[in-house]
This record gives structure tokens, sequence and C-alpha cells, in this order.
């Protein structure tokens, strides 16, 4: 299953877009509700491997499980 970025507490520091060994992880379009950038985990090249979740700074930033009500693209 995929994990997600929960795009209202993502601050686009990006620390997982590096560390993502299949490159799943893009830019989101525009800001969310804190003003941030923000960064979405394509779910269909996701493989899972939750290196995401050990580089990001932010805790609950990334979910061990696919929400696509909690993660925007635009």
């Amino acid at each position: 299953m995929a994990h997600t970025i929960v795009t209202d507490i993502c601050e686009g520091i990006a620390d997982c877009v590096n560390a993502c060994p299949v490159a799943c992880i893009h830019m989101g379009n525009g800001i969310n509700k804190k003003g941030t950038n923000f960064y979405w985990i394509d779910f269909n090249t996701c493989i899972d491997c939750g290196i995401c979740l050990q580089v990001c700074p932010l805790e609950n930033a990334i979910l061990a499980e696919e929400r696509s009500e909690l993660q925007q693209i635009n």
C-alpha cells in the first residue's frame, strides 16, 4: 500500500524527495492552509519502502497508508 503526505502538515522541506528510490514524490501546485509549499506521493509509483517516513522531520506529515482525502495535488 502507498504512503500519503498529509498536505496540511507538509511544509515542503523535501528531504523525502531525494530519499525516495522510485521518485514518486512531487511538489504540489500552490500552497497549503499553513501557507507553505507541499509535496504529494504518486500512489501508483510508491513501493511502500518507508524511507520517506524515516527522513521527514515533521511528525505525522507522512502516513504509512493510502489516504487520498488527506493528500492534495493542486
